[in-house]
């Protein structure tokens, strides 16, 4: 096809994405976002025809991917994301084959933020398991000095581009895991390579120890262009993830506000960077990778605040120009420096997978440094608004549920939350849990390490037109009216089902107890399961072997009166109140049942969030009577050997380890009430058929009968309601691998109730 000069086809090519004139567009005004998002679209969809030939674990493919996942952030078309999952399964999730070169680490970004997305450790389980090898076995090289190959000092980040290739990929397994021991090792060796190969006069990086003493024809000192691209892109993908109370965080800044001045300085008329920095007459090529890195680095910089606007923007948006001009019209990127190739003599047309990186991490961040301008600016004063939200513990937290009411952007039935740290689009929900004349709730989940505060910007989705991405749904509920009008509701961890009273007409099953159905998988099933002829068997997704009948099951409760426990029937009606991204919420109604005399009836609204095994669980009641209502709330007990209870009154906890059923694996529950509101727990199997002790563990496809409820006996006022919570994990779920890390996930969850979140909301 025909080939235009450099300069004039970014304008050709934004034409024939718009179906106008060739024009100019205003330099002042800046690209539009969707201008923006138009052409690095059309540069990735080129590079998935064409893929790069490298090794799919090596590092110009690492490359390639953070910048298909900066995309993936922010386009409605999943395609991009797609591809990534792809990559990570055809690699089976495992980093290169050299156990301590950084460059065999680059991959492993990608992996830790497609776990970040979908939670599923399959992503980061062989990346976690060679960092934890280097952990306990660290290199026994100590030399740093690349001139001698005996030395093997690549096995430490010897060479400035290790600066991308490894710390990041550390890092980011410490946001995945919350595991302090990635964050230091990343720290102190970015650190280590820094002494060694940073020039403090220059602000600028020595490619490795065997340029320390030449020099330029110019006389200057060798800095190469890409090699800096690398470190400063490092740093940000560094910054992204540092926790923003890290000791450290001020010299990490500093370090980047010194190295941004510097390159200030080295950018050429055209908008671009020379492959050597200090003697840029002696390399007169454009040269786009080195170039694609800086840019994105500069404007995340201006976007974080780190970097003064009025003197950044412009050359970043200059940059941005150059960069997308030599992007060819059938989406190609051209002036893309080749590994090793000589720098002062590359074709025009060559192009690399890395390059492309570089220019989609750019576009990403050039793309939110647009819509946040055109957000804030015209009539709308409230075009967007800020969120902080701040962990006053001392613990990591993950998927943490932010709640807040989305009006203050006005009135609308949609709405988007952008990361604070990068352009991507995070899930978010707007429901209203009420009548109309109820507040409506926006939701999204973050995670923040210890003390840390982190920031969200709420955006209205017009701003981001065309690329609005779509969420991925990690909760789901409804009435299942193909097999007798059962509710059914699930997160990515768990599933549950209660009764409708047309299964006493069906069956005869009379139960308002809580059905368990065990999941090792991320996905949603229960459309998938209802529609099999036996989901009480393992078709490598979970199964149901969690038998309910009259017991209460995992989290079912009743009226406990005078010594007995008196409990509804199954519900007479359900209604669902949300199903999405990351909460389902639904109401059951009860009708009045006899409980020692009194009748008692009840409104039950549950909901469960993304990542959680835990239901929320707000019980309403009415009753003939007004004087307060003993309730308990229990688990079912099974027989069999390995069966453990444990409880803590003043924290408001039990919990209850089944014995094993054959090879099916274990089930833990537990139940959650308010922090001191347990007056006793006891046991009690008047609700429960009696089954014979040869009987317990007779194989059944439903699992282990209940031979008694393990209760938590607590006291309401009639007009106040009961929330607590209640859930399940399965040792073949790959969460809990035993009863210490069931017991120990119930309490943290209680430490995170007994310390909330910190959300404040500036218009």
């Amino acid at each position: 096809m025909a080939r235009f000069p450099c300069w004039t086809r970014f304008a050709v090519a934004a034409a024939l994405m718009a179906g106008a004139q060739v024009r100019a567009e205003p330099a002042a005004a800046g690209p539009s976002p969707a201008s923006v998002f138009a052409i690095m679209e059309r540069a990735a969809d080129w590079q998935l025809a064409h893929p790069s030939t490298h090794e799919p674990t090596d590092w110009t493919q690492g490359a390639g991917d953070a910048g298909f996942m900066a995309l993936a952030g922010i386009s409605g078309n999943p395609k991009y994301r797609d591809a990534m999952i792809a990559v990570g399964e055809g690699n089976r999730w495992e980093p290169g084959p050299r156990v301590y070169h950084a460059d065999d680490h680059c991959v492993g970004q990608t992996y830790a933020e497609l776990y970040l997305l979908f939670r599923d450790p399959r992503m980061i389980g062989p990346l976690r398991e060679r960092f934890d090898g280097i952990l306990e076995k660290p290199s026994a090289v100590t030399s740093m000095d690349i001139d001698q190959p005996n030395e093997k000092a690549t096995e430490n980040w010897s060479w400035c581009d290790a600066l991308f290739m490894g710390p990041p990929s550390w890092v980011r397994l410490y946001a995945a895991t919350g595991d302090t021991r990635y964050l230091d090792f990343a720290v102190k060796n970015w650190w280590r390579t820094t002494d060694f190969l940073y020039d403090a006069g220059e602000h600028l990086y020595f490619r490795d120890s065997s340029y320390f003493h030449q020099h330029e024809a110019n006389g200057k000192k060798i800095f190469w262009g890409r090699g800096n691209g690398w470190v400063i892109a490092g740093l940000v993908r560094m910054l992204q993830y540092l926790p923003a109370n890290h000791p450290d965080r001020a010299r990490f800044e500093r370090l980047f506000t010194d190295m941004a001045a510097k390159l200030l300085e080295c950018q050429q008329a055209d908008g671009l960077w020379r492959a050597s920095l200090l003697d840029p007459a002696s390399y007169p090529l454009r040269e786009t990778s080195g170039s694609g890195f800086f840019t994105y680095a500069l404007a995340w910089g201006v976007n974080q605040g780190l970097l003064e606007r009025s003197r950044y923007e412009p050359p970043v948006l200059k940059a941005w120009a150059a960069l997308s001009g030599c992007v060819e019209p059938d989406g190609m990127l051209g002036h893309v420096q080749p590994i090793g190739a000589d720098p002062k003599a590359f074709p025009e047309h060559s192009t690399e997978v890395y390059g492309v990186g570089a220019y989609l991490l750019a576009g990403s961040e050039v793309y939110r440094l647009r819509v946040l301008e055109l957000s804030g600016a015209g009539e709308n004063p409230r075009g967007r608004a800020e969120v902080s939200v701040t962990n006053p513990a001392g613990f990591y937290r993950e998927e943490e549920t932010v709640e807040i009411d989305p009006d203050v952007l006005g009135p609308s039935s949609r709405i988007a939350v952008m990361d604070g740290v990068s352009s991507r689009i995070l899930d978010s929900q707007v429901y209203r849990a009420g009548p109309a004349q109820a507040a409506r709730k926006l939701l999204f989940q973050v995670d923040l390490a210890p003390g840390e505060t982190r920031r969200f910007t709420l955006l209205n989705p017009e701003a981001l037109l065309p690329a609005v991405p779509k969420p991925f749904v990690k909760t789901f509920a409804r009435l299942v009216t193909e097999r007798f009008n059962d509710v059914a509701w699930e997160s990515d961890r768990i599933a549950h089902r209660m009764y409708h009273l047309d299964l006493i007409k069906a069956e005869g099953t009379v139960s308002s107890g809580i059905d368990v159905w065990t999941k090792r998988t991320r996905a949603l099933v229960i459309d998938e399961w209802y529609k099999r002829p036996n989901y009480h068997q393992d078709d490598g997704d979970g199964l149901d072997d969690y038998r309910v009948s009259r017991s209460r099951g995992c989290g079912g409760l009743g009226v406990w009166s005078g010594g007995k426990l008196y409990v509804s029937s199954n519900f007479r009606s359900a209604r669902v109140v949300t199903t999405g991204p990351v909460r389902s919420e639904f109401v059951l109604d009860y009708d009045a049942w006899d409980a020692n005399g009194r009748k008692v009836s009840e409104s039950k609204r549950i909901s469960i969030d993304a990542g959680s095994n835990m239901s929320r669980m707000e019980s309403a009641f009415a009753s003939d009577d007004r004087s307060p209502l003993q309730i308990g709330v229990g688990i079912a007990l099974r027989g069999g050997p390995g069966t453990s209870a444990l409880e803590d009154k003043g924290a408001g906890w039990m919990t209850y380890w089944q014995a094993p059923d054959r090879d099916r694996g274990s089930i833990g529950c537990a139940v959650i009430l308010p922090a001191g509101s347990i007056r006793e727990f006891v046991t009690e199997n008047g609700t429960v058929a009696k089954v014979p002790p040869d009987k317990q563990l007779a194989p059944d496809p439903e699992g282990l009968p209940a031979v008694g409820n393990r209760l938590a006996i607590t006291q309401i006022n009639v007009s106040d309601p009961l929330v607590y919570y209640a859930g399940a994990g399965w040792t073949r779920s790959g969460d809990f691998p035993n009863e210490a890390a069931w017991t120990a996930y119930v309490r943290r969850f209680c430490e995170r109730r007994a310390a909330p979140i910190q959300i404040s909301v500036a218009p």
